[in-house]
C-alpha cells in the first residue's frame, strides 16, 4: 500500500474500520475524509477486493437523497445509456477532466476573491452580498465553457467521421442495392 493512504476495511457486517485511528467509522466519517482530501482506500475486509468506488457511489447516492440533488433523471438515465456503449472510455475521460477545469477554475476564483477581500479589507455582510452577486456570472461563464466544449466535440467527431471515411474509400465495398 502507498505511503500516506489510509486504509479502510470494509467487514461482511458492512461495517467500516478505519485501521489509522482503530476505531469503526461511518460512511458520513468517510465523506469527511473526502471533504479533508485525504487519501484513502476501502477494502474488503475477507477477500482484500478494493470497494472504495462502490463507497463513494454510496456517498453520492445519500447525498442526491437529500435535499438538493446535483443530477437530474434525465442526466443519471444518460449516463446510464454510455455503459456498454463505443463511448464509454471516453466518456468518463470527457466527464473527469471537464469536472478537472471546473476544480480549476473554482480554486483560480476563490484565489482572486481572497487576494480581493483581503486588499479591500470589506466586511463579511458585503463579501457575501459581493459572491452572490458573481453568481450569475460564473453561471454564464461556465455555460459558454460547456457550449465551446460541446462545439469542440462536435468537430472532433467530424473529423473523426471523415477521416474514416477518406481511409474505407479504397476499399471495394459493395453498395447496397435499391429494392424494387
Amino acid at each position: 500500500m502507498p505511503a500516506g493512504l489510509r486504509l479502510i476495511k470494509k467487514y461482511p457486517n458492512r461495517r467500516l474500520y478505519d485501521t489509522q485511528t482503530s476505531t469503526y467509522i461511518t460512511l458520513a466519517d468517510v465523506k469527511q475524509l473526502v471533504l479533508e482530501h485525504e487519501n484513502f482506500q476501502v477494502v474488503d475486509a475477507k477477500s482484500g477486493e478494493d470497494l472504495t468506488r462502490q463507497i463513494l457511489l454510496q456517498i453520492i447516492l445519500e447525498e442526491e437523497s437529500g435535499g438538493m440533488p446535483m443530477f437530474s433523471a434525465q442526466m443519471l438515465a444518460q449516463i446510464i445509456r454510455f455503459y456498454g456503449n463505443a463511448m464509454q472510455g471516453i466518456m468518463g475521460s470527457y466527464l473527469e477532466k471537464n469536472i478537472q477545469a471546473f476544480i480549476d477554475i473554482q480554486a483560480k476564483l476563490q484565489e482572486q476573491s481572497k487576494a480581493f477581500y483581503e486588499t479591500n479589507k470589506i466586511g463579511p455582510e458585503m463579501w457575501t452580498q459581493f459572491v452572490n452577486m458573481q453568481a450569475p456570472m460564473i453561471q454564464s461563464m461556465m455555460t459558454n465553457y460547456i457550449e465551446q466544449s460541446k462545439n469542440l466535440f462536435v468537430q472532433m467527431q467530424e473529423n473523426m467521421q471523415n477521416q474514416a471515411r477518406s481511409m474505407f474509400t479504397g476499399f471495394p465495398f459493395q453498395q447496397p442495392t435499391e429494392k424494387k
